[in-house]
This record gives C-alpha cells, sequence and structure tokens, in this order.
C-alpha cells in the first residue's frame, strides 16, 4: 500500500475566469484526487474559500450564478477606487457567516498585497471574508480593504500563483492557471492592447512560478473572457473541467494521486 502523500493546489486570480478553478476541482475530484491544502490569489483565492468551506465545486458555481456577485459592486465616491466592496461582504457573510480560516475543513492560504510595504502577505488564521476581500480587491477599481492598519489589495499584483505556502508542507503541487493567452494577429483598439498587456504581466508573474509546481493545469484560451463575463460562466467552468481530463489523459503520472485519502468535498 502506498503511503499517504499531501496534494496542495494553488489557484490563480483572474476575474471571473476563476470559474475555470471550479471546473478543474471537480474534474480531480472525480479522478479521485482531493487536496489537502490550498492556496489561492483573487478569483483562486473565493473559488478556494468555497471549497475549503465545504461546498462542492457544482454548487459554487451554482451560487456564483444565482447572486449575479457582480451587480453588488456599487460607486466609491474617493481617490483610491472606483467601486466599493462592502456590499460584496454582506453576500459573503450569507454564503461564509462566521467563518474563519480555523473553521474550514480543508486549510486555505489567501494571498494579498500590501499596498502601502509593497510586499505579498500570505493569510492562514483568523477572520476570513476581509482576508478574502483584500485579496481580490483590484487595484485603481476597488478601494482598498484596511485590516489591522494596513491597506491591501489584489494579490495577483505580487503573486498570482502561491506556490510558496504550499512548499515544505505538500509532496506534490498542483498549480493551475486561468488566464491562458492565445496568439492574437489583430489588435484592434486600445482598450485590447490594455487588457492583453495586463494579462501577460499577470502571466510572466505565474509562469515565474511553473517550476514549483508537480502539475501545472491551464485550460487553454480562457483569456479570450472579459474578467466580468459573468454569463460566460458555464463555459468557463466547463473549459476548466475538460482541460483537467486532457491533461490527465496526457499525464497519466497524475492519477498516481488518485491512491491518496479522500477528504470533505468527495463528492
Amino acid at each position: 500500500m502506498k503511503s499517504r502523500k499531501k496534494i496542495g493546489i494553488a489557484l490563480s486570480g483572474g476575474g471571473v475566469r476563476g470559474i475555470a478553478h471550479l471546473g478543474v476541482l471537480q474534474g480531480l475530484n472525480e479522478l479521485g484526487i482531493f487536496p489537502d491544502r490550498v492556496s489561492g490569489t483573487s478569483a483562486g483565492a473565493i473559488a478556494g474559500a468555497m471549497y475549503c468551506y465545504g461546498y462542492k465545486p457544482k454548487e459554487i458555481l451554482d451560487i456564483i450564478v444565482k447572486t449575479n456577485f457582480f451587480k453588488f459592486l456599487r460607486p466609491a465616491i474617493s481617490w483610491t477606487g472606483i467601486l466599493k466592496m462592502d456590499v460584496v461582504e454582506v453576500l459573503y457573510n450569507q454564503y461564509l457567516p462566521n467563518c474563519r480560516f480555523e473553521n474550514l475543513k480543508v486549510p486555505l492560504t489567501i494571498a494579498a498585497t500590501d499596498i502601502k510595504k509593497g510586499k505579498v502577505v500570505y493569510f492562514t488564521e483568523g477572520e476570513l471574508i476581509r482576508h478574502l476581500m483584500a485579496s481580490s480587491c483590484i487595484p485603481g477599481m476597488f478601494d482598498p480593504i484596511l485590516i489591522d492598519g494596513d491597506y491591501f489589495v489584489d494579490g495577483g499584483v505580487l503573486n498570482n500563483l502561491p506556490v510558496e505556502p504550499l512548499e515544505g508542507t505538500c509532496d506534490y503541487i498542483i498549480g493551475v492557471n486561468s488566464n491562458h493567452l492565445p496568439e492574437e494577429t489583430n489588435i484592434k483598439n486600445i482598450k485590447s492592447l490594455i487588457e492583453r498587456t495586463v494579462i501577460m504581466s499577470m502571466n510572466y508573474n505565474v509562469y515565474s512560478r511553473k517550476h514549483k509546481c508537480d502539475f501545472f493545469i491551464e485550460p487553454i484560451g480562457l483569456a479570450h473572457y472579459g474578467v466580468f463575463d459573468i454569463k460566460k460562466s458555464q463555459e468557463i467552468y466547463d473549459a476548466g473541467y475538460d482541460a483537467v481530463i486532457k491533461f490527465a489523459s496526457d499525464n497519466p503520472k497524475l492519477l498516481d494521486l488518485t491512491t491518496q485519502e479522500t477528504n470533505v468535498n468527495q463528492a
């Protein structure tokens, strides 16, 4: 009988594209692969938090579609951002009531960026929701999140694939990037140029950590979807699911992880 090995999964940011993480988790679970630890940035932190709380991937997708998350955002009258996240806090409390890291069924690490100190911070304990909001606070779009006297924005600014918290604690690390950028022969306008440049920067951040992963899963072409393209949720979810099934077929060593014991999210 094989010895028990610990599996860690790192989930990138990417806005609505992060829904692909749910499809990946669904596919992994169906293959009998369940994480012992999860780390995430921004959208990856949101998907990870709900999964670690105990929701199954398909349940999380249903919640996202039902609530239409982005309708809860409202303009912010300040110099720091154009949208506020305080209403989103109410939504989080509905599905993650009174939640602390210590209460999660699977250990979770959330990455956020301390905007004044210019460094990435990893949160693993205490109240969950404010840290979740900090990790997904897109700079310039949302007001920074104040926690214990420090201001935080999106973790993806400095680390969009937080594998570091899994090193030394997990025997295998699976990295998942939800921002694959296909080649483009015709960039039509300045908006497309800016969006493509931002995603290129995010992916450089991710690819610099790819070598730290034992397995790296990247659904093809997800950068085609806009960061707030909530109407395409099912397509994005399916892309993640299809990617992990294909990956397992092309990389049979992944299936060695199916010998592991399962956790609370087993279907």
